[in-house]
């Protein structure tokens, strides 16, 4: 299962971005990549683990308050450098991760070529980044806008995280099938694809809805539907600890969730059964 992360805020964004996608090496991927966006935006990503991207960006330039990452298990297009995410829209004006199939990405790949686009990946996620630009350009619409007219073409699942050069104050997410939550913090916002990557920094987060669009800026969140329906964010606090998401000394998480199988058990019986000299009593 492919991971995303990402953040706004007042905080350097890659450390968040980075540790981030550690929690979320759990899932299994081949890949990973950050951009972060300071006075221009940044893309770095390369195949392998984490720490290999940790080490290809270790003399560059990382600073930016807002930032997005993502761990690929590759689906359209092999395991490498080129097809990790993110992806860049041909013109440089967004920049998005992706988790999920476009389904019908050969025949919008189809049109945007028609229409002069180029594409230098193998992937889906490309077809989308081009198909949002596209219909910003065309139409001259805010990214928000573009976003989710392009959304409303797409057959298929997604969890996004986007960039737009041109409107740097500003993260924008959306989910349809696959699994996306908003943490809430003071003048920020994180995104993942579970809360594991969140838990650290907040325990307040809203979990989107299939065919939700949220748009997050440092001083407020803007949810809706593709159609721009208005809606009002519901925030829950989760409970969550965060030892419960670290490997506690095992090196690798099936081992640890191997040795955690008593206790995962006696878990699941806890408040349904009771204990009475050695017998078991359904409650």
């Amino acid at each position: 299962m492919c991971g995303i992360v990402g953040y706004i805020g007042n905080k350097q964004a890659y450390p968040i971005l980075v540790n981030g996608l550690k929690r979320l090496e759990y899932r299994g991927y081949d890949s990973a990549g950050i951009s972060l966006l300071d006075k221009d935006v940044k893309i770095f990503k390369k195949r392998g683990k984490v720490s290999d991207l940790e080490a290809h960006v270790a003399k560059e330039d990382l600073t930016g308050n807002i930032g997005i990452g993502h761990t690929r298990w590759a689906t359209h297009g092999e395991p490498n450098d080129i097809n990790a995410n993110p992806h860049t829209s041909m013109n440089g004006n967004f920049v998005l991760i992706h988790n999920g199939i476009i389904e019908n990405y050969s025949r919008l790949k189809e049109k945007l070529i028609d229409r002069g686009y180029k594409f230098y990946t193998e992937t889906d996620t490309e077809v989308l980044a081009n198909l949002i630009e596209y219909i910003y350009i065309k139409g001259n619409v805010s990214a928000e806008i573009a976003v989710r007219l392009a959304l409303s073409k797409v057959v298929g699942a997604y969890g996004l995280a986007i960039i737009c050069k041109d409107e740097p104050d500003k993260l924008i997410a959306a989910r349809k099938g696959s699994p996306l939550v908003i943490g809430v913090g003071e003048g920020e916002y994180y995104i993942a694809s579970d809360a594991t990557p969140i838990v650290e920094h907040t325990k307040s987060v809203i979990y989107l809805n299939d065919d939700d669009v949220a748009i997050l800026a440092r001083d407020g969140l803007t949810l809706k539907t593709i159609k721009n329906d208005q809606l009002i964010p519901k925030v829950q606090k989760i409970d969550l600890d965060i030892g419960e998401i670290e490997k506690n000394g095992f090196d690798h998480f099936m081992l640890k969730e191997i040795f955690e199988q008593p206790r995962s058990i006696l878990d699941t019986f806890r408040g349904r059964v009771s204990l009475d000299k050695n017998e078991i009593h359904l409650g």
